[in-house]
């Protein structure tokens, strides 16, 4: 007897169309059961990423005296750079112990935890009202993207192509940055960097989503959950940086 069943990660097709089997997400090079374990695992880390986050924001926003120290003393200005470049510090060890399990996960805590701190003292001069807004938005935005991604990585698409479109968008939004820091445009100016950077991690999210699909390797998780979780936090940022701009 004939068995006509097939692995659920096939699709068939009528052979009177001349077509053949094709697996439901064409640029996966293994089974995706594999991949989708993998998928979950980085999903999983990401939440723990941003409740984290969360709670040291809160932390930060709650008490007082954190953010008014960083305004009323001069070594609050030294210790404020030195939170904006942390990240890039513990990045290099890192990138050199991201395969050495449990090293690599107490590494991307203190990644997090660095990264969450400068967004809480953000988030502690902003309105409450603009800091919903802007998390409310980056929620839906986030899974709107993820959920179209996943849809069209099914229909054969691939998003490669947009990684030196990003990167070059990248370069100008920086140089945008640093001439808005020595010659201030005013608040026209600073919705429009707040809306082009939104715009520019929206691409990114669906550039790091496909590559999470295809390209990842298993052991590349850390790295896949930090391109996810900055993709994230710099969209809130962007939008932050926009509705402040236009609520001021």
């Amino acid at each position: 007897m004939m068995n006509w069943s097939r692995p659920p990660y096939w699709k068939g097709s009528d052979v009177e169309e001349g077509g053949a089997a094709r697996p439901l997400y064409p640029m996966m090079l293994e089974r995706p059961e594999l991949r989708w374990a993998f998928v979950r695992k980085i999903y999983a880390i990401i939440s723990i990423q941003m409740l984290l986050t969360m709670a040291v924001s809160a932390v930060v926003v709650s008490v007082k005296p954190i953010s008014h120290f960083f305004v009323s003393s001069s070594g609050g200005l030294f210790l404020y750079v030195f939170l904006i470049i942390s990240p890039f510090i513990v990045m290099w060890p890192l990138y050199h112990y991201y395969r050495r399990h449990p090293i690599n996960l107490f590494l991307l805590g203190l990644f997090t935890v660095c990264i969450s701190f400068p967004v809480g003292l953000t988030c502690a001069f902003t309105e409450g009202k603009v800091i919903l807004e802007s998390a409310a938005l980056t929620a839906i935005v986030f899974v709107s993207l993820t959920l179209y991604t996943f849809w069209a990585a099914r229909r054969g698409h691939d998003f490669s192509f947009l990684g030196p479109f990003l990167f070059a968008a990248v370069m100008v939004l920086m140089v945008f940055a640093i001439i808005q820091c020595f010659f201030p445009l005013g608040k026209i100016s600073t919705m429009i960097y707040g809306g082009l950077a939104s715009i520019i991690f929206c691409g990114y999210i669906v550039f790091d989503t496909d590559n999470l699909i295809k390209r990842y390797a298993y052991d590349e998780y850390i790295w896949a959950a930090v391109a996810l979780y900055l993709d994230i936090i710099n969209l809130f940022l962007s939008l932050l940086t926009l509705f402040r701009a236009s609520d001021s």
